[in-house]
């Protein structure tokens, strides 16, 4: 059905109408996991499910099959997002095509992410360009069986500094066929309100549907308003400075400051529907809605579940007939039990809630993102050739990365923020060690119970303690890796994985169990380990961290000596990740490397 369709549906009646937005897991358990989390969020009934489409449309497949499983088998309007940038026309016609055949009626025609260099993008033979290419090709290839969405943007396209300019881009989409839009996020409400008016004034008559994206933690937040360049109000930012490291103080602030806005919409400027981003996690939204009075909470969720198992034939008025579940169980994949917030292992719908980016739970469907944009360069091209220059030269490069580890620059390709502060315990060592040839991307020092309000090394609620196991993250040459391999043979207390571009992995260690590198423990709570290390992941982060060489080398023209030494790099220098287990002892990862 189409979403026009339902919206005008929803409007004969006086109830909300939200949709939740959700993108392709990066692994095959965190695709199975989320196939669970779409069956309980299909509880809630939102309108209609969108997911989106990876770069150059190399999630494709896993976004149809997303798109017609939701609808399929539990029953969820899917909206496919397309995009045209670096894709073929091919790729677009087979996503048609296949959309088609499932059943599937609405996309998001979306242009993507800008190309680094003409030369190396892809432009579709010219025929897509922009997302009214998309608009008119789906008009003129199927007529008005798709319902057609497109973007709009409140503060402004990031790519544009003219807004005037944006609303008659809009404008001619909507002219194109375009049926619905749906915004990008913010966080200012009048700030959507008044460019809405501008649209209605514009003619622009089409629903217009306000993205609202839950604050999920604080780094995730500064990294995706900073990529979309999002103003956000000083009393947001107020709000979140004194509780930034402790993770469930800005989740739940997430929850109240998403319901205050949707609040404010629905009540003071009648907006009637809602697009949340859930980032693959359940708990905010479902959070949100229950304190929107939108759906029941849990405990109203449980009196009707209770009084639901009264039985009026053959038992009492006070007996209760226990619930059971179904006893059979599929291979594929956990499955949940109806009306059961557990699954078969014993975790709640909220065990990966703080997923922690590539750091995280492999099996979670929000591992390895942190704002659900996919692989590419955080900031703007001028701006990252004015930090990394032109290095043409190994010498080159390693400035490049001591540069950052010194705080003289603020971003590399793989982090666009500054060292936090626990790094000034190792600055020095990290400063070495890409002096010897090992271009670190990541690392942390050894702690051992460290008090959790500690300004440098703490987290999550007061009164805890934190421990962590010193790891470093590195790209090295064939040559320095066969050497470090033979200093840190027989030495129980090291593990390491590794893998070039072309796959080739070792490591070792002789399981696939994840290994925990940071956990803290908190009064009256469990021990959490947000932060672990395994194979699984590791190969899944490796394919990230050798795209993003990729992106840094299509800053600068083909066959440019800075372009050949980054491709150099990238196709011949292993990724290692090596931990070192003695947490009591700080000093001794760092002697593997410095020893002759």
């Amino acid at each position: 059905m189409k979403i026009t369709d339902k919206i005008n549906n929803n409007l004969e009646t006086s109830q909300p109408f939200y949709s939740f937005e959700y993108f392709p897991p990066k692994t095959d358990e965190g695709l199975n996991n989320l196939y669970d989390r779409l069956k309980r969020m299909s509880h809630l009934d939102p309108l209609f499910a969108s997911f989106t489409w990876g770069a150059g449309g190399s999630t494709i497949d896993r976004t149809t099959e997303m798109c017609a499983t939701a609808q399929s088998l539990y029953g969820l309007e899917s909206c496919m997002h397309l995009t045209c940038t670096n894709v073929v026309r091919g790729t677009i016609e087979k996503a048609m095509k296949e959309a088609k055949s499932a059943g599937i009626q609405n996309i998001l025609a979306l242009r993507g992410d800008p190309p680094r260099g003409q030369e190396y993008w892809t432009s579709c033979d010219s025929d897509f360009t922009h997302a009214i290419d998309l608009v008119r090709f789906i008009r003129k290839e199927y007529g008005d069986y798709f319902c057609i969405g497109v973007a709009g943007y409140p503060e402004g396209n990031p790519d544009s500094e003219n807004k005037k300019q944006d609303l008659k881009f809009l404008k001619e989409k909507v002219d194109a066929g375009a049926d619905f839009i749906i915004t990008q996020l913010f966080y200012d409400v009048n700030t959507f309100v008044e460019w809405r008016d501008e649209c209605r004034k514009n003619g622009i008559n089409v629903p217009i549907i306000p993205g609202i994206m839950p604050i999920q933690g604080y780094n995730s937040f500064r990294r995706i308003t900073n990529l979309c360049k999002i103003q956000i109000p000083a009393e947001i930012l107020n709000v979140l400075e004194p509780i930034k490291h402790d993770d469930q103080a800005v989740k739940d602030y997430g929850v109240t400051l998403a319901v205050s806005m949707i609040s404010k919409l629905r009540n003071e400027h009648n907006t009637r529907g809602f697009h949340l981003c859930t980032m693959n996690l359940e708990k905010s939204v479902r959070l949100i809605l229950e304190k929107l009075g939108f759906v029941q909470t849990e405990e109203e969720r449980n009196l009707r579940r209770l009084s639901r198992r009264r039985s009026s034939a053959g038992f009492g008025p006070n007996d209760i007939i226990r619930q059971e579940p179904d006893g059979s169980l599929p291979t594929a994949k956990p499955v949940i039990w109806k009306e059961r917030s557990v699954d078969y292992l014993g975790r709640p719908e909220d065990w990966d809630n703080f997923p922690n980016g590539r750091w995280g739970d492999a099996r979670s469907p929000a591992f390895g993102e942190l704002d659900g944009y996919g692989v590419s360069l955080r900031i703007p091209p001028e701006q990252a050739l004015g930090y990394w220059q032109r290095p043409t030269t190994l010498d080159d490069l390693k400035q490049v990365f001591k540069s950052y580890i010194l705080g003289e620059i603020p971003a590399l390709p793989w982090y666009e923020e500054p060292l936090y502060a626990e790094t000034e315990a190792i600055r020095s060592k990290l400063v070495h060690l890409n002096e010897l040839g090992f271009l670190t991307v990541s690392s942390q020092p050894a702690v051992n119970g460290a008090r959790s309000d500690d300004p440098i090394y703490g987290w999550g609620p007061r009164g805890g303690y934190v421990y962590q196991k010193a790891f470093v993250e590195f790209f090295v040459s064939p040559e320095n890796f066969e050497e470090l391999v033979e200093k840190i043979k027989g030495n129980p207390w090291v593990t390491y994985c590794a893998s070039n571009r072309n796959g080739d992995f070792r490591s070792n260690t002789k399981d696939d169990s994840p290994s925990a590198v940071t956990w803290g423990v908190f009064p009256g709570k469990e021990i959490v380990q947000p932060t672990i290390i395994a194979k699984v992941s590791f190969n899944t982060w490796k394919d990230e961290a050798y795209a993003l060489w990729t992106e840094w080398e299509h800053l600068y023209p083909k066959d440019s000596p800075s372009q050949r030494l980054l491709k150099d790099i990238g196709d011949n220098w292993w990724l290692v990740n090596l931990v070192y287990h003695n947490y009591v002892n700080s000093e001794e990862i760092w002697e593997i490397f410095f020893k002759s």
